[in-house]
């Protein structure tokens, strides 16, 4: 059976890709099965530079087809922000709950809270990066955390067209719709004929 790596150390990131890549047919593996490789330095100026960078470099570490992702939330009354940095919003070493608290604490009487989550899924071969695609899911700030599911902003964030969190969703119905769901999708096409093009021994 072909491998694949996802390439991060995050159990909720990781958990969400592997039902995400639902019933293909490969083996999969995360940098937690690597524990020798550290995590990618993300230090480009795009979502689709650092999910390029960690694919190549998760790819050429292992000589797996690689798969990585970068994902940003961009609040329109905040110029943007989080943007690229959602992980350390709230600084280097912070939780999910301190990213959140900033947000909601900066966001206190804001009116218009649009917003949109992006993902930039990245494939990568020890050779070469082969494709980046986006995922993105409009939607609003909620005025307070709401729902126990999900992770990250996850308890913050309405998707448009709905009136539930994020966290109010179930696994199912989240995967439906996110904003990692929609970049996946266009990458499974591409990555199941990839596998298929490969030995099976690999």
């Amino acid at each position: 059976m072909p491998a694949l790596l996802i390439a991060s150390h995050n159990p909720d990131k990781i958990g969400e890709i592997r039902d995400l890549l639902g019933d293909l047919r490969v083996e999969l593996h995360s940098l937690r099965d690597f524990p020798e490789l550290k995590p990618t330095e993300e230090d480009q100026d795009s979502l689709a530079g650092n999910a390029m960078k960690k694919a190549l470099e998760g790819a050429s570490h292992t000589g797996l087809l690689c798969l990585a992702d970068d994902t940003g939330l961009f609040i329109r009354a905040l110029n943007g922000e989080p943007g690229i940095f959602a992980a350390r919003y709230a600084g280097d070493h912070c939780s999910y709950a301190d990213n959140r608290e900033k947000v909601l604490r900066l966001m206190q009487g804001v009116s218009d809270r649009q917003a949109e989550f992006r993902t930039c899924v990245a494939l990568a071969a020890p050779d070469g990066v082969i494709a980046c695609l986006e995922g993105v899911m409009p939607g609003s700030i909620a005025t307070s955390e709401r729902g126990e599911n999900g992770f990250g902003y996850d308890s913050i964030f309405i998707p448009e067209h709905g009136e539930l969190s994020y966290a109010e969703l179930d696994d199912r119905q989240k995967n439906a719709i996110s904003h990692r769901a929609r970049a996946l999708q266009k990458a499974l096409p591409l990555l199941k004929d990839i596998l298929e093009l490969q030995p099976q021994e690999v």
